[in-house]
């Protein structure tokens, strides 16, 4: 699995993840936080949420309050805190 950040055009094409991969969340595991999560700003100046796990996109409002399974901590794999939380 390649880690690279993909082109804009590429990332636009990704489909979104659905709510049968999205886990309600009430904790501060959620996609924000997740090691996987980044944000993106599209073509058209609207930004782009995507898990690179996944390699798919995720809808606004959906980063903050739902979670995958995967759900890596940040702290966990040494890189501190996810950036794009900061």
């Amino acid at each position: 699995m390649s880690l690279a950040v993909p082109r804009h055009d590429a990332l636009e094409a990704w489909p979104y993840l659905g709510p049968d991969q999205l886990l309600p969340s009430r904790s501060r595991r959620v996609c924000l936080t997740c090691h996987w999560f980044r944000h993106h700003i599209g073509a058209d100046g609207v930004p782009l949420l995507s898990c690179q796990w996944h390699r798919q996109l995720i809808s606004h409002g959906d980063h903050l309050t739902h979670r995958c399974p995967s759900w890596s901590d940040p702290g966990a794999c040494g890189h501190g805190w996810c950036p794009e939380a900061a």
